[in-house]
């Protein structure tokens, strides 16, 4: 296993724009240089607490 380093502000907010533009997770992953499944856990986090649920 590799070492875990959390996303950055500038990480989560790309994340945020490219997933906004249609984009898939595999995609997002390429242009910041994360993992896909990385990705879709933000995803997944941020689209829970847009819901009301933690």
């Amino acid at each position: 296993m590799g070492h875990y380093m959390h996303l950055s502000l500038e990480e989560r907010e790309m994340i945020m724009a490219l997933h906004h533009e249609g984009r898939r997770a595999s995609e997002i992953a390429r242009a910041i240089g994360r993992d896909r499944s990385t990705i879709s856990r933000e995803l997944k986090r941020n689209r829970l607490w847009r819901h009301g649920r933690p």
